[in-house]
């Protein structure tokens, strides 16, 4: 289990690093107005990249089944038909870049300045999604397969490259943010060519055949596969829309109030770095169990993940009750946002504490593909987080807000164990998804 944990636990530490990397090229820039175009510029590709995320969900938990029953011809064609799906998403992307792009800077309000330079970097970027769904594809394989070290070395690859670009296309040739968007363009594209080679040389030994004809006439596989996208998608999109409406309702607090929560909510985007690692392990785990019918596995998959994820998000909670407030000081050197982020700061520190068990149990549930629960465990989660959020509001202000959140992540996560149950019940049956 700590071998498939740990490396997706060093992967996701070097995202942050490379937002600093970007921001940090362009704070030597002589306008401000550079910071603001590629933070605005990658903040429209993390929301649309996330809400394509089910490419990575769906198939590993089906690569993970079809590994646990040792059909490796079927490990072979959900590749094909995954990255076939990602493909065409990726072109249709590209196709509608005018809309997307008008839409996303309706959304994201911005000075004229900051706009153009962020609309300069959307469009070099853009012409990475193809290759961005490819990546994710192929990463989902890599966890189903269980071979999270190849996972955490594309990664360093991806990050490493784009970073090295960065520091070569802007302060040596100087093309400005430009510069910025083309080195994340070519590591994207190079690291998706680079993951298909990988991906085709750990297929050799497994035996079958990539076929092409044929490969969508299995109707129920092909469904089976659309439909799980498509209900990680709608949660996904729930999911986005519930951090969003924690950001609004934030924003109608005052500005002080939106930039102590907004520097308060890294205390909880760290721990989905952080915890993530246990997720992915749980998918893998708990798919190869599903696929060998093997119910002593699958509870052991649950355990062990679960008491490593708690562990951590304890830790966490002790990190953030030491060294809370020297995180505040380093994000913001505002007084007045560093003195309220300290008053809500008892909110971020017991966070990982009540997140950790809906991330653990989506894993469950990836792994399982059961995705129809996950969607309508979500959808009821933000329900009742809309109707505790509104009311608490009215009653408690920010603290209210903040409460709310946890309704959220409490209410996610006794919906799934709910109806944890009808997984174990699903052992013996011929379809678990």
């Amino acid at each position: 289990m700590l071998r498939l944990a740990v490396p997706i636990i060093l992967a996701n530490i070097g995202q942050p690093l490379l937002g600093a990397v970007d921001t940090a090229v362009m704070g030597h820039l002589p306008s401000p107005a550079y910071i603001g175009g590629v933070a605005v510029g990658a903040l429209v590709f993390s929301f649309l990249y996330w809400a394509f995320g089910f490419l990575r969900m769906a198939t590993t938990g089906f690569i993970a089944q079809a590994r646990g029953a040792g059909d490796h011809q079927e490990i072979r064609d959900v590749a094909l038909r995954a990255a076939l799906l990602a493909a065409v998403l990726g072109l249709a992307i590209v196709a509608l870049q005018a809309p997307a792009q008008w839409f996303a800077f309706w959304a994201v309000e911005a000075t004229p300045r900051v706009e153009a330079l962020a609309g300069a970097y959307f469009d070099i970027r853009i012409w990475g999604a193809p290759a961005t769904l490819l990546v994710y594809v192929g990463i989902g394989w890599l966890i189903g397969m269980e071979r999270t070290g190849a996972v955490l070395a594309l990664t360093l690859y991806m990050n490493g490259l784009n970073i090295a670009l960065d520091l070569l296309f802007v302060p040596v040739f100087g093309w400005g943010i430009e510069g910025v968007a083309l080195a994340t363009l070519i590591a994207e594209v190079s690291t998706a060519v680079i993951g298909i080679a990988v991906i085709a040389w750990l297929h050799r030994p497994l035996g079958g055949r990539w076929r092409r004809r044929g490969l969508l006439s299995d109707r129920s596989k092909t469904a089976g596969l659309l439909r799980a996208n498509t209900d990680i998608f709608l949660r996904t999109l729930c999911l986005i829309f519930a951090f969003a409406w924690f950001t609004a309702q934030g924003a109608k607090l005052g500005e002080t109030v939106l930039a102590a929560n907004a520097v308060l909510f890294h205390f909880f985007l760290l721990i989905g770095h952080g915890l993530d690692g246990f997720a992915f392990a749980a998918e893998a785990l708990v798919g190869g169990a599903i696929g060998r019918r093997d119910r002593a596995r699958y509870g052991e998959a649950i355990r062990l993940t679960t008491i490593w994820a708690g562990i951590v998000a304890a830790g966490f909670a002790l990190a953030y009750l030491a060294a809370g407030g020297l995180v505040i000081d380093t994000l913001t050197d505002i007084e007045k946002v560093r003195d309220l982020a300290r008053v809500y700061l008892p909110w971020a520190i017991a966070i990982p504490l009540a997140g950790v068990w809906s991330f653990q149990l989506d894993g469950i549930y990836i792994g399982a593909t059961r995705t129809r629960e996950m969607r309508n465990g979500m959808a009821l989660a933000l329900a009742v987080y809309l109707a505790a959020g509104y009311a608490l509001l009215d009653l408690w202000g920010n603290d209210g807000l903040w409460l709310s959140l946890y309704v959220f992540l409490i209410a996610r996560a006794a919906v799934l164990f709910l109806w944890l149950p009808r997984i174990a019940a699903s052992f013996g049956k011929r379809a678990l998804s």
